[in-house]
């Protein structure tokens, strides 16, 4: 799968020295990621279609949040209030 010329190349463009011992562990580590990767590739859904790389946004509904439980206590507690909302000191 991985061979020395893609190790020492990957050392250098990260720009690290590897030792041979290294470039044998990492070899050894970087093939065991591999392989689960490919594995995980191979998983199939339920509805028979593969679901890694499966895209896909999860959004809640855009919804309006006037007030919540915790709302007067937290400006209760809060140095300094202008209605609803808490003060702070302009940054621009």
């Amino acid at each position: 799968m991985l061979s020395n010329d893609d190790i020492k190349h990957l050392a250098q463009l990260a720009r690290i020295s590897l030792s041979q011992e290294e470039e044998q562990k990492l070899m050894k580590d970087l093939g065991g990621i591999l392989g689960y990767v490919s594995e995980i590739g191979k998983v199939v859904t339920e509805a028979g279609e593969p679901s890694a790389g499966e895209l896909r946004n999860v959004m809640r509904e855009d919804e309006s949040r006037e007030g919540g439980a915790y709302t007067g206590s937290i400006l209760a507690n809060a140095p300094q209030c202008e209605g609803k909302y808490l003060k702070v000191k302009q940054i621009f």
